[in-house]
């Protein structure tokens, strides 16, 4: 079996382990290097990387919708191509290739969160449960139908960067699952997608990680547990802007102005909010690391 595979960062990786398992990877598709790091230094994405290792042939262009990428990749003569988080919107020319057309490995239970941040959306608006999709790829947005999927619980405290970690180790069992059946000459039951419960998951925004105490304390620790690892919540507090890596929602705090710490102890600040309290835990100075809430409080008292 003949597979192009298409992906970008590490999210990626286990998916391309996964198809290297159970068919010829041909070809990789990976988004060009790009500059990272305080040096601005070109940085292969790290699919290529796994891809170089694994003495595969990586393709980096800038655009799938010229003649000359169509002409590449009918070349390859893939019976599928996987895209997993590419970053290239495909047109229907390059869907139109492959035997069994490009089949996405999407972090979300589809028709909710489509789109460019589904992990981050969904914790971000306090879904208790997500997963992954199979899907045949199509002209639309996430769009196309389901061939498989599997979901998860998300835990009360997991984070944007945990659930993405263990949503890419499903989303290549789930791949895993239908390249087998498309190996043995079986192709998976393709389904519609719901026409009701849809949601877009837009790209975050740096300009996002912002946080309004004005809002629930429920509202804000969802948004600080969805933007770690990237951007990472922010707030004023006590005329300090901090980054806040962790927290949690408590009870109280009623009558007292948002943005006001109302305690301070080895638990964590207590910061008053639109309604409850959020319990910051880890947090960071401008200009330092994190740190404990209770590490914050002694060097404030040292100084």
């Amino acid at each position: 079996m003949r597979i192009v595979f298409a992906g970008t960062p590490g999210f990626a990786v286990p998916s391309l382990h996964a198809a290297m398992g159970k068919g010829d990877v041909v070809a990789v598709y990976t988004q060009p290097d790009r500059p990272a790091g305080r040096g601005r230094g070109l940085q292969p994405s790290m699919v290529k990387q796994a891809a170089l290792e694994a003495g595969i042939e990586v393709r980096q262009p800038e655009s799938l919708r010229t003649v000359e990428a169509r002409k590449a990749l009918r070349e390859l003569q893939p019976d599928v191509m996987i895209v997993v988080a590419y970053g290239l919107i495909l047109p229907q020319s390059i869907l139109d290739i492959p035997v069994h057309g490009c089949w996405n490995v999407h972090a979300s239970l589809l028709p909710r969160w489509r789109g460019a941040a589904p992990v981050q959306r969904a914790i971000e608006a306090g879904d208790t449960e997500t997963g992954v999709c199979l899907m045949r790829m199509d002209k639309g947005l996430d769009t196309g139908p389901v061939y498989l999927r599997s979901s998860v619980a998300i835990g009360p405290n997991e984070t944007g960067g945990e659930l993405t970690e263990r949503l890419s180790g499903l989303g290549a069992q789930v791949l895993g699952d239908g390249l087998g059946l498309l190996r043995i000459g079986l192709l998976p039951s393709a389904h519609a997608q719901a026409t009701e419960g849809v949601t877009y998951a837009h790209k975050l925004e740096k300009h996002e990680a912002k946080l309004d105490w004005s809002e629930t304390a429920a509202a804000l620790a969802n948004k600080v547990r969805a933007f770690n690892p990237w951007p990472i919540a922010e707030a004023m507090l006590d005329g300090e802007r901090v980054r806040i890596h962790g927290a949690i929602a408590v009870p109280g705090g009623e009558g007292v102005t948002p943005g006001s710490i109302v305690g301070a102890g080895r638990e964590g600040l207590d910061v008053a909010t639109g309604h409850g309290l959020l319990r910051i835990r880890v947090l960071q100075r401008e200009g330092g690391k994190a740190i404990t809430a209770a590490d914050y409080v002694n060097a404030r008292r040292a100084h």
